[in-house]
């Protein structure tokens, strides 16, 4: 599951017109990495709510984009399963 949660960041990522040249996992969402906007970080955010149903709030765009892209899609596989538990 989370080898599918993170192609379906990074197509996110890449659908958002974000360059992807030497973007992977281990990738930082932030200003060490992709550097996503805020705005990016929210249309991402409703992406996934969207598709898994796993809702972040506005609050946590600041912990979202320290995260890398791995460490994200683990937070939306733990969430998931805690929301169907």
């Amino acid at each position: 599951m989370s080898t599918e949660v993170r192609q379906f960041i990074l197509d996110a990522i890449e659908d958002m017109n974000y360059p992807m040249d030497d973007v992977d996992a281990d990738t930082s969402l932030g200003s060490a990495g992709v550097a996503l906007e805020s705005l990016a970080v929210a249309e991402l955010a409703v992406r996934v709510e969207d598709t898994y149903g796993v809702k972040f709030g506005d609050e946590e765009a600041e912990e979202i984009s320290a995260m890398t892209i791995a460490e994200l899609a683990d937070a939306i596989v733990a969430r998931r399963a805690l929301s169907q538990a």
